[in-house]
């Protein structure tokens, strides 16, 4: 298996980031990675103007991030097959040329910024507009559209995507903390598998 994480000339990568041999990363010089971080194959990812992406991140396959914009994901966010983030957009109003085709100044592109916050997951198939703000630990399910800011902890279903229920927290959280304190040493350093101590099993298993 071809891992493209240490081949690629990204701004930082970290630890145990694996990147599937046929993934599409452009300007990977824009882009900075944390730990634990997977992106399967088929994604096209086109950095803009900056795109962050935290730890224990998966981008499925067949997504895409494009429009030239920023995209900040947090820690623990993931993304399902076949999601499109637009990080910018054309002028459909009507003052200027569009498409990348045209060349400045007759087309103006609007560049913006999608932020997707800790512990979010986007279903399959969503699409996410530029500008959009996805609150802590929101839900986006399958086939949605989402156009505006969402909620912390609560599902959001439907095109557009309408908040639907609330999203248990605790049991959440208690597991991030549980994690960290098993991946990380004293200092806050993130422990790479290879360093790791074999868990001790239960007897009988």
């Amino acid at each position: 298996m071809v891992n493209q994480a240490y081949q690629l000339p990204f701004r930082r990568v970290g630890q145990d980031v694996f990147i599937w041999a046929k993934a599409q990363i452009l300007s990977p010089e824009r882009i900075s990675i944390g730990d634990s971080v997977i992106i399967d194959d088929f994604v096209f990812m086109m950095a803009g103007e900056e795109t962050i992406l935290a730890s224990f991140i998966h981008i499925g396959a067949f997504s895409s991030v494009l429009g030239g914009g920023y995209l900040i994901m947090e820690d623990f966010a993931g993304i399902s097959s076949g999601v499109r983030v637009f990080t910018g957009n054309e002028d459909y109003l009507g003052g200027s040329l569009t498409n990348p085709a045209v060349p400045s100044p007759y087309r103006l592109p609007i560049r913006s910024s999608v932020h997707i916050k800790k512990h979010v997951i986007i279903g399959a198939n969503t699409v996410i507009f530029p500008g959009v703000t996805i609150g802590e630990g929101a839900a986006i399910g399958a086939n949605s559209l989402v156009t505006k800011d969402c909620d912390p902890w609560t599902i959001y279903v439907g095109s557009p995507a309408r908040p639907f229920k609330t999203r248990q927290r605790d049991k959440i959280i208690e597991l991030e903390v549980k994690l960290r304190s098993e991946l990380y040493d004293y200092q806050g350093n993130y422990i790479p598998k290879i360093q790791r101590k074999p868990s001790k099993r239960r007897k009988g298993t």
